[in-house]
């Protein structure tokens, strides 16, 4: 009996305004919910209990998921206050149990990590810890590891400066852990920090091992990861092609540059272009002569006639006006309504149910 728990309390700040409506693990990606990739690649590997380390908007996590998703089962531990990487682990402790080692995931990582090889290599090397490493050209955003040729873990250093970093192997937010854990991990229910804590306590002891991965990963924690993250789904799922939905209806006129995804009851009119790389979420009405590139559109949103947006996230509701103009790394909030013939510069941040009527020439945030 396998378990995992996955760490799903975070405020998503970076992702603001989108995620002042929903928590990032709902976030949606490919067109479903991020948090069910893990659950699915979990299940995948033998897991069967899953344990969801919740705080902010919980409510919306239990609703959406309840106590079972496609046979596995969920539980949930909430914190009152956020406790940081460790503090979840030290208060799942019940839950988790003394027997068997269990997985911690980083609930905002998008990846197809092989976590029942993962858990084999922890118990062949009789590890406390094993962290999943990856290799990345900038380190400096998050933990770095230097490994011996055991594949043990010789030194830990979290967040780096840049230039300082002593490898570009970072954690990339999975771990096997076992039960000995609990004893490096304070009794008082507080914040703490796994990565700063825990595991450079572990190196000095030669009890934390790395796991070396190669394959998909994405940490979606900023708009340009967040949308890395869809892209990356829309070029795995459609190809050099385009996936369209149940009851979606596309005008023969619309020009479709793949990779494009497009969810159920989608409605595209003449003369619009679609694509490169565009996620479009259900029930979304794409007018006449629209042009949208390396964007993504959450469900029920609209977008009015000769609108063009490239590199844009458009929340759920949402109305563009026609003759609008949305630049690189704008977010629309959920139920905003861009007025007609708006332009909206890189950088602009749209909070939800705003109504905009001007122009935004310089980046901006707003409320």
């Amino acid at each position: 009996m396998v378990k995992a728990l996955i760490l799903a309390g975070g405020f998503g700040t970076r992702l603001r305004p989108l995620s002042c409506t929903r928590p990032k693990q709902l976030f949606p990606v490919g067109n479903r919910p991020l948090l069910e990739y893990l659950l699915e690649g979990l299940r995948e590997s033998g897991v069967d209990t899953v344990i969801l380390a919740t705080n902010y908007m919980a409510d919306y996590l239990e609703k959406y998921f309840g106590e079972s998703w496609n046979g596995l089962k969920i539980k949930y531990s909430r914190e009152a206050i956020p406790l940081g990487t460790g503090g979840p682990v030290k208060r799942a402790e019940p839950l988790l149990g003394h027997d068997e080692p269990f997985l911690v995931l980083n609930g905002d990582i998008l990846s197809n990590i092989p976590y029942n090889e993962m858990l084999d290599a922890h118990l062949d090397k009789e590890a406390t810890a094993t962290i999943a490493l990856r290799e990345v050209e900038d380190p400096s955003r998050y933990g770095v590891a230097i490994m011996d040729n055991h594949g043990r873990i010789r030194k830990f250093v979290e967040k780096p400066k840049p230039g300082t970093a002593p490898s570009k192997l970072i954690n990339a937010g999975a771990y096997v852990l076992s039960p000995k854990i609990f004893a490096y991990l304070p009794n008082e229910e507080r914040k703490v920090s796994m990565e700063r804590e825990v595991f450079p306590k572990l190196a000095d002891q030669q009890k934390l091992y790395g796991f070396f991965y190669e394959g998909l990963w994405v940490d979606i924690g900023k708009p340009e990861d967040y949308l890395r993250a869809n892209f990356e789904i829309a070029k795995r799922l459609a190809g050099d092609g385009f996936v369209f939905g149940q009851g979606a209806r596309i005008d023969e006129n619309v020009e479709i540059i793949p990779p494009v995804l497009v969810g159920d009851n989608v409605e595209i009119m003449r003369n619009s272009c679609i694509g490169p790389y565009v996620v479009i979420g259900n029930n979304v009405r794409i007018h006449e002569g629209a042009r949208l590139e390396r964007t993504v559109v959450f469900p029920d949103a609209v977008i009015k006639s000769f609108s063009s947006l490239k590199g844009a996230i458009i929340g759920q509701g949402a109305v563009v006006g026609r003759w609008v103009k949305i630049e690189e790394n704008t977010i629309i909030g959920d139920d905003a309504e861009i007025f007609d013939n708006v332009t909206l510069v890189s950088g602009c941040s749209v909070c939800p149910f705003k109504e905009v009527s001007e122009s935004v020439l310089s980046p901006s945030k707003i409320m």
